[in-house]
């Protein structure tokens, strides 16, 4: 059950929702998850059909299927994530950086998970506008800063857990646009001032919205005693000690970008109704491993299936693309450093793929003389 022949990993998702499509027609979901599910079912399949690759100088020959590209399938991120993390070059500024990480309360999840794309881009402009109202502080860092934005909503278990991940430049741009101010101490501004922005802002959009009517409301959910309770305790934000180099800042924040709730490395077993996985308990710096009922697991999968066309990564401040011809050159000349140029920019998902991994599969494995060309595959009849 949910077995397939790899020599990186013995246990697929796809194989596993394959095996259960039955959950399509049993459970409610959004189109989005349907469209998601059935995207991953079909990945490297003869339903999204392929193509052969074959040597010009050998008999060497295989069957190739097409990927689904679906951004929450565990097997179409690798390439995707390595040319996003390259291009992150160009944008980020050669300074130490903090990465924050906002939270939620999981009172709001069930609110949340009703009404996703206004909720989440809630979430993302609440937490810009209170790391950016923070840092503008003269009694802070008193400058314009940006940020670097991701959106997570799992935990390690698949639970529901929105929280965003922020890389933020150790200084920012003078109001006067004529310095760079460099944060002191490596201090960007206090936890508590930008929880409580945070807290403010979002709790704001959140009873506009449901005064105007434009949220679907859960059943049993009362916002205004909710909100009260909201109101008595912090919200969790982290600020960890900031990073130094642009290329540490890469490594480090490619761990959060591209990313999908399990990928196909952690699945441990497949048997008798139940999916194994492993998973880091944060509280005990220990890898521990769950086993799940597989309708429960792939539920808790299809929890994190974002809206459609949905951007998960956002560039804000001095970072942001309307920002990125202006005061982003007028910063590196502050600083006296150069722009970097991407690395993989124009080239092929093959040619990213050669340069991470030094296998070349433009290569004939068989003879090693011969260069592999490809045709696509005869469609098959309907």
């Amino acid at each position: 059950m949910g077995k397939i022949e790899n020599r990186r990993t013995r246990y697929d998702l796809a194989a596993i929702l394959r095996e259960n499509r039955q959950y399509l027609s049993t459970y409610k979901l959004f189109e989005q998850q349907r469209k998601a599910f059935r995207d991953i079912c079909a990945c490297r399949t003869s339903e999204l059909n392929g193509h052969t690759c074959y040597c010009n100088s050998c008999n060497y020959q295989r069957q190739a299927y097409n990927s689904c590209r679906n951004k929450h399938c565990p097997k179409c991120q690798f390439t995707k994530q390595a040319k996003w993390v390259d291009k992150l070059q160009s944008k980020l500024l050669d300074c130490k950086h903090f990465h924050l990480v906002l939270t939620i309360p999981h009172q709001l999840n069930p609110l949340v998970y009703l009404n996703q794309k206004k909720l989440y881009d809630a979430l993302f402009q609440a937490a810009w506008q209170a790391v950016g109202k923070a840092a503008s502080n003269p009694k802070f860092l008193g400058a314009q800063t940006g940020a670097v934005a991701v959106l997570h909503t799992w935990t390690q278990t698949m639970n529901q857990h929105p929280h965003i991940h922020m890389i933020i430049p150790s200084g920012g741009l003078s109001d006067d646009q004529m310095e760079w101010v460099p944060c002191k101490n490596n201090f960007l501004a206090p936890k508590k001032v930008i929880s409580s922005l945070f807290r403010g802002v979002l709790c704001q959009r959140i009873s506009q919205a449901i005064e105007k009517k434009q949220l679907n409301i859960p059943e049993h959910f009362q916002w205004n005693r909710i909100k009260n309770d909201l109101y008595k305790t912090g919200w969790n934000v982290n600020i960890e000690k900031p990073i130094s180099g642009v290329q540490a800042v890469i490594k480090y924040l490619g761990r959060y970008t591209n990313k999908v709730a399990i990928s196909n490395s952690r699945i441990t077993n497949v048997e008798n109704g139940k999916v194994s996985f492993s998973y880091k308990d944060r509280k005990r710096l220990v890898s521990k491993t769950m086993q799940l009922d597989t309708m429960e697991f792939i539920r808790r999968f299809m929890l994190h299936i974002l809206p459609h066309n949905f951007y998960k990564i956002r560039y804000y401040g001095i970072l942001s693309s309307a920002n990125s011809k202006t005061k982003k050159e007028q910063i590196v000349a502050l600083m006296e450093t150069c722009m970097p140029i991407p690395e993989y920019e124009g080239l092929s998902a093959i040619e990213v793929y050669t340069l991470l991994t030094g296998k070349d599969v433009s290569h004939c494995p068989k003879c090693k003389k011969g260069r592999i060309l490809c045709r696509a595959l005869p469609k098959p009849e309907t």
